[in-house]
């Protein structure tokens, strides 16, 4: 499915608008290494777009790729990592750089992927087709950086002793080629177990568990609380208006005189 997403939505459309811009047909090859993982009507999947397949075992020898594009692109981005850790952990002095791994996530990853990729030079790209098509790349005159990877080595591994990191370049090389191996059983089993034990090693919160006394007290409180609000709310009656209106209600109001009670004394007197 990924791969298809890729060719439909992401490689054909690209092409197209590449020979567009340029004045040429859109008529493409793509070339593939022989792996089980490729859909099998790739070569149906487009008029346009032709698929041809390597050889196996043939990848170290003429797969583009491998000619120094995948060399270069990983040193890139595990310089680029590197530096991340090294601008986090500078940046927060409370900050370990095991936390920062802790939480470096798909998406930091996927950032300095596409980083590293931009860092690649047109002339590496070029020269990655001198094996599989010398026909195409006549004027190349060698990997003029192929000693980029050697710089950026000798960055990471000072880049490294700043993170307290005891890393040699010959550590960094050995770590870039073993990109390139899959993993066995014994290294997955490794991995989760791995994975398991920083788990564990995490703190874990301690649960907080309801008791009968805690709640009565609370209750108790609410009900103070309650009590205080129905105080000062002007909608509802004190205990004192209430005893007010209670007496008024026995006793009868105190009708103030009229015009005319008024007016007869006044008349009575002589």
């Amino acid at each position: 499915m990924v791969f298809e997403d890729w060719f439909n939505d992401h490689f054909v459309s690209a092409v197209e608008r590449y020979c567009a811009s340029k004045g040429l047909p859109f008529k493409v090859l793509l070339v593939l290494d022989n792996v089980p993982g490729h859909p099998p009507n790739l070569s149906n999947m487009h008029p346009n777009v032709k698929v041809v397949y390597l050889p196996p075992i043939t990848t170290s020898l003429i797969q583009p790729m491998h000619q120094r594009a995948i060399a270069n692109f990983k040193a890139y981005y595990l310089r680029r990592t590197i530096r991340s850790a090294l601008r986090a952990v500078e940046g927060n002095k409370e900050l370990t750089l095991k936390e920062f791994w802790k939480g470096y996530n798909i998406a930091g990853a996927v950032k300095n992927i596409a980083r590293a990729w931009d860092e690649i030079k047109v002339t590496t790209l070029n020269g990655a087709w001198k094996k599989l098509c010398p026909q195409f790349v006549n004027s190349f005159e060698g990997f003029e950086q192929a000693h980029d990877v050697e710089t950026v080595t000798r960055k990471i591994v000072g880049q490294s002793k700043r993170l307290k990191l005891d890393l040699e370049a010959e550590d960094v090389t050995e770590l870039l080629a073993s990109h390139g191996e899959e993993l066995s059983s014994k290294d997955l089993i490794e991995l989760e177990k791995q994975m398991i034990e920083e788990e564990e090693e995490a703190p874990q919160p301690k649960v907080r568990a309801l008791t009968v006394k805690g709640l009565s007290e609370g209750f108790a409180y609410l009900e103070k609380c309650l009590a205080a609000f129905e105080g000062e709310d002007p909608n509802i009656a004190s205990p004192d208006s209430h005893e007010e209106f209670q007496g008024f209600e026995a006793t009868g109001p105190v009708s103030s005189p009229t015009s005319s009670d008024s007016q007869a004394p006044a008349d009575a007197t002589p």
